[in-house]
């Protein structure tokens, strides 16, 4: 089992070797606006084609688009997980298909083309996936990336250009990839990068991740994921009513217990709130009752907060925080690659 090292956190020569993994997240601003920009002609060839019936969306942030269109989207809006489509999609629905590997993007390009319905397609020109979806009905917009957020916003980007979507403006987006990016740097020590000091704060812990609005929820899963990906550890992502009973039944520290011997003791809980400032009522009183019993426990609680910006804005950066901490998490652990 590895054991946590914060030195290694500051260390240059395992910074360096981690490169893989902080990286593509110091990249992330760049990223976003060059996939934008690949797809400018594609976007500029759409517009208003009345409305469709549904919007259908298969791939890897196809609940990211579905947490930011319900509320406005004026026809139903379906994020599809299986192969194949629903059985009523036709040639008056939408179909987004968003990259993705594997059978399912395939197979749901071919149905929605052979039953006539409109296709959106994010995937790189030269990928059997953009192949099987050339024909009349399909927009291509052109990936430059396999980074799910960047086709997500460009997917949006599209949708609000077939009037289904509020405009989305990609640009507030990398700046706030960029800024999370500058205070996450690996130049920083750890007194004064927050990412860093996340890691420290679950370098023996198994953490527990809740976010109170739609999109904290669906941030907290992707940063459990990289949290998992970068540690080898387990990272679960929530619902208070999930979470609650887990941290009701650990038992506060031993005060007396010796902290050198951790033989075959399990990770205690740790708790991770991420805070976008999109709850309600019913999430505010959701998080006191969280707070109260990881305190209760003596268990640690950490946040993830950003509260200004577009929903957008807010869900990149509390996203990217916990992805840099995850980061430098694995790299405690003397762990260079993903998983």
């Amino acid at each position: 089992m590895r054991e946590f090292d914060d030195s290694r956190l500051d260390e240059p020569d395992a910074l360096r070797s981690g490169d893989a993994l902080l990286r593509p997240l110091a990249e992330a601003g760049a990223r976003l606006r060059r996939e934008v920009a690949a797809a400018e002609g594609a976007l500029a060839s759409l517009s208003n084609e009345g409305r469709p019936r549904a919007v259908i969306a298969i791939g890897p942030e196809a609940r990211l688009l579905r947490a930011v269109l319900e509320p406005t989207c004026p026809v139903p809006f379906v994020a599809w997980p299986a192969l194949g489509l629903p059985g009523w999609v036709g040639p008056l629905d939408v179909v987004v298909v968003l990259g993705g590997v594997g059978p399912q993007p395939l197979d749901c390009v071919r149905e929605a083309l052979r039953r006539g319905s409109r296709v959106l397609v994010t995937a790189r020109p030269d990928s059997p996936l953009a192949e099987h979806a050339a024909s009349r009905l399909t927009t291509l917009l052109p990936s430059t990336t396999t980074d799910p957020l960047c086709r997500a916003v460009t997917a949006l980007m599209a949708l609000h250009q077939l009037g289904l979507a509020t405009q989305v403006d990609s640009e507030p987006i990398a700046d706030a990839l960029d800024a999370v990016a500058q205070a996450s740097a690996h130049a920083k020590d750890v007194s004064a990068n927050p990412a860093k000091t996340l890691a420290l704060e679950l370098a023996d812990a198994s953490p527990l991740i809740w976010g109170g609005s739609v999109l904290g929820a669906r941030a907290c899963r992707r940063i459990a994921e990289a949290v998992r990906s970068a540690s080898g550890r387990v990272a679960l992502a929530a619902d208070a009513t999930e979470l609650i009973p887990l941290l009701a039944q650990t038992a506060p520290k031993d005060p007396f217990a010796d902290p050198f011997d951790s033989d075959g003791e399990e990770r205690r809980p740790s708790l991770v709130i991420v805070d976008d400032g999109l709850g309600d009522a019913a999430s505010d009183s959701e998080r006191d009752i969280l707070e109260h019993n990881a305190r209760a426990a003596d268990v640690r609680v950490s946040y993830l907060v950003h509260e200004t910006g577009a929903d957008l804005v807010r869900y990149a950066t509390v996203l990217q925080q916990g992805r840099f901490a995850a980061a430098y998490l694995g790299i405690g652990l003397g762990r260079s690659e993903p998983s």
